[in-house]
């Protein structure tokens, strides 16, 4: 395998924002606790998380629980045991996709794995963590994936399983069309380890949540990554103070995140999250669905249509917490208030985001989790790279356009000489036209014209 090295600066759409959280530029520090660089703080930020015994010993417990469900390898147990015994969590997560989601999630994975080896060789105790995003709702952005056919188009695949009306994407199960998509699957790419463990972990009866889980326990047991699915009561049990800290402290953080926003336009930023007067960065699981809660001018709690005051949104918390689900802001908060996290690993939108949600951290935490770039990566298979080296293109030739690489192909194979050819050929054109219309202003002025349009 040959690899070539870009830096993101050479890469189309990406924003301004995480390219100066990269460089770690001065106008971006005020966002960000730390820059990309992990190795330069690692062993100072270590000393600064706060992790009580109790909470590290129910959620080790939940470890077990769960990655024993999933078949998990005998390395993830050691780390599991590791964790209770006091180490730190490199953490990193993605929403449950259809067979293992997106290729990012892979890369993902892997980079929290390497950080956490790096923070092992700096004498620091941690462990890679993968947080599933079961909660999650919106089902069109998991139940499809696309892969590589042999004529090099995309293939598409699509789950047509269904919960109800934004239902949390973890609790959906998978009815026997799931086999059948599979099939597709194996038709597609042959006999392999990896088809193998999709036939073995996606199955009828399984959720996506499950099946994701399953498939990632296997494809990464030799590297011991701990999966935690986010959904589970008892962790909502163990997050129910932050619960309530965010429905009394609902107006003063929603006012930080306001005042974020203005900060991050003054700088010249994006904002990844639209905050309105009326967010609030919880939802309720009501009736299987999954639903926003807002405040309204007055105060009260809005969950859909029904309204509820501070008292009632407290009493559900002290006896339902199970039913409280944060959104895209307050989840990384609640991530790290279960974890003992050293830094989170994430891609370019999650970077965006912690800009954002480091107010939140800083207020309800007392401590903003360092944020930490994933690698990216573009896989070339034969017959693609056999085009590029054929016509000497490079991936930087294709981030321009299908016009732009037209061009440079053509200046590639044509002969070198075909330019002047082609000036020579207009110039002689030009210079018998010229003599044409000259004829033709003698005959007919009005012809003159016509020829004009020839030329």
């Amino acid at each position: 395998m040959k690899s070539q090295c870009l830096p993101f600066r050479r890469i189309p759409h990406a924003t301004r924002l995480f390219l100066d959280y990269l460089d770690f530029s001065p106008p971006v520090q005020q966002f960000y606790p730390r820059p990309a660089r992990f190795l330069e703080w690692a062993k100072d930020e270590s000393p600064r998380i706060v992790y009580p015994e109790d909470r590290r010993s129910r959620v080790a417990d939940i470890l077990e629980r769960q990655n024993k469900a999933w078949a998990a390898s005998a390395k993830t147990f050691e780390n599991i045991a590791r964790f209770r015994a006091g180490a730190s969590a490199l953490v990193t997560g993605q929403q449950v996709g259809l067979f293992g989601g997106p290729v990012f999630s892979i890369y993902k994975a892997l980079t929290a794995v390497k950080f956490a080896e790096e923070a092992r060789q700096l004498g620091l105790n941690c462990v890679p963590v993968f947080w599933l995003a079961t909660e999650d709702h919106d089902l069109a952005e998991v139940n499809q994936i696309r892969l590589l056919a042999a004529d090099g188009q995309l293939q598409r695949f699509v789950s047509t399983s269904q919960g109800a009306t934004d239902a949390p994407v973890g609790s959906i199960h998978f009815g026997p069309e799931i086999s059948e998509l599979v099939a597709q699957v194996q038709t597609l790419l042959g006999e392999s380890e990896v088809v193998r463990l999709l036939a073995e972990c996606y199955r009828p009866g399984e959720t996506f949540g499950t099946a994701f889980a399953k498939f990632f326990a296997q494809l990464f047991g030799d590297f011991g990554v701990v999966l935690l699915d986010g959904s589970d009561p008892e962790l909502d049990q163990i997050a129910a103070p932050l619960y309530e800290q965010v429905v009394v402290r609902a107006s003063e953080l929603n006012q930080a995140l306001l005042q974020r926003d203005q900060q991050l336009q003054a700088a010249g930023y994006h904002q990844q999250v639209r905050i309105t007067h009326a967010s609030t960065p919880l939802f309720v699981i009501r009736d299987g669905s999954r639903i926003p809660v807002h405040v309204d001018s007055q105060g009260s709690f809005l969950i859909g249509e029904a309204k509820q005051s501070q008292q009632e949104i407290a009493q559900m918390l002290q006896f339902s917490p199970e039913c409280f689900s944060p959104n895209v802001l307050l989840r990384p908060v609640v991530q790290d208030y279960l974890l003992p996290t050293l830094g989170y690993v994430g891609g370019a939108a999650e970077v965006a985001y912690f800009a954002q949600v480091a107010i939140v951290y800083q207020e309800l935490l007392g401590r903003i989790t360092p944020i930490l770039s994933r690698f990216s990566a573009t896989l070339i298979e034969t017959k693609p790279q056999a085009l590029l080296e054929k016509y000497k293109l490079g991936i930087p030739d294709l981030f321009h356009g299908s016009e732009a690489l037209c061009e440079a192909i053509g200046s590639r194979v044509l002969d070198a000489g075909m330019q002047a050819s082609f000036d020579k050929a207009d110039a002689a054109v030009a210079r018998s036209m010229a003599a044409i219309r000259e004829s033709l202003a003698q005959l007919d002025k009005i012809l003159v014209e016509s020829a004009t349009n020839a030329e």
